[in-house]
């Protein structure tokens, strides 16, 4: 009877089929808030791809957290895998946050720190989508996995220099002349460098899988 009910389960596998699916959204966002950052009139087509994004990341992450509650045997911690999607989810959803705010403030032209961080953005997005489908066997990839999130962690180093030099740059520049660009561009900034902390979040979370689990 036991074994009857337990078939009926989601198997453990899904999982992993999930974090990666949640993984070419992160791609697919970062991607959009890229070409977000090349400016000019294609921007609100861009903001709103990203905005699909998300929303196929929220769907994805909801499955997940669903999943943990009906699976029978989870690869790993249930906070762990909670903790995990939410970790992906919450990078998404900072990419979102700086479409939104590039959206209200009319944004068409940005800084060059600004693309450098997008830039970055995609770098880490790409890490972290080679990391998740690696999680599938932890042990055998345990060294790829932690030069992955130490890749993450120093890009989110560089993140804060380029978040530092680009503040540096509007306040010798456009804040000579103009204020609200000093605020509006110092706000862009900040979501930026956001998204860089939340990838370094899923690292962080990626890592403390391996230190229990090896």
């Amino acid at each position: 009877m036991l074994n009857w009910f337990q078939a009926l389960l989601p198997k453990e596998g899904k999982f992993f089929d999930l974090f990666e699916a949640h993984a070419v959204t992160l791609c697919a966002g970062a991607g959009a808030l890229r070409q977000v950052l090349d400016g000019g009139e294609a921007v609100p087509g861009h903001c709103a791809d990203l905005a699909r994004h998300e929303n196929d990341a929220d769907l994805i992450t909801r499955d997940v957290l669903l999943a943990v509650r009906r699976t029978f045997i989870t690869p790993f911690d249930r906070s762990d895998i909670r903790d995990l999607i939410t970790s992906m989810d919450d990078a998404i959803d900072q990419m979102h946050k700086t479409a939104k705010a590039i959206m209200l403030f009319e944004q068409r032209s940005f800084q060059p720190d600004m693309v450098r961080l997008g830039d970055v953005i995609v770098t880490t997005a790409n890490l972290t989508a080679e990391a998740v489908p690696l999680l599938r066997s932890l042990r055998e990839h345990a060294p790829r996995l932690n030069s992955l999130t130490e890749e993450v962690t120093r890009l989110e180093d560089q993140s804060d220099t380029l978040y530092d030099a680009g503040i540096s740059a509007l306040y010798r520049g456009p804040a000579r002349s103009d204020p609200m660009a000093y605020i509006v561009g110092a706000e862009i900034y900040d979501h930026l460098e956001k998204v860089v902390d939340r990838f370094e979040d899923v690292a962080n979370q990626i890592s403390s899988v391996l230190i229990e689990h090896l």
